[in-house]
């Protein structure tokens, strides 16, 4: 089975637990973004037409240790990810090689 681009996004909550988000692109259509706020708040956003998800520093603060080592966990999480898309892109036959979707 193939389905279609989309974005699914799941909010659970329990009152023993905390909340819990989900949010799944599964899209070409997704816009990715970095900026820095007031000279002094890195942002990242991934957004599609249904939802927005986005990362900026510890307590929306100044820069920590632990800011930028979660940065750098989502720099090599995304090599790994452009990695992975190129090897299988590659791997593709030249006939079924999946066309560029975006959500409607």
């Amino acid at each position: 089975m193939s389905l279609g681009p989309y974005t699914y996004v799941t909010l659970s909550m329990t009152q023993a637990q905390t909340p819990r988000l989900i949010v799944s692109f599964h899209t070409s259509g997704v816009r990715v973004a970095a900026r820095v706020i007031d000279e002094r708040r890195p942002y990242l956003a991934f957004s599609t037409s249904e939802a927005d998800v986005s990362v900026s520093t510890t307590g929306g603060g100044p820069v920590t240790d632990a800011d930028l080592t979660l940065a750098r966990d989502i720099y090599s999480a995304a090599a790994r990810y452009l990695a992975d898309c190129e090897r299988l892109h590659a791997e593709q036959p030249a006939t079924g090689k999946a066309t560029d979707q975006t959500a409607a």
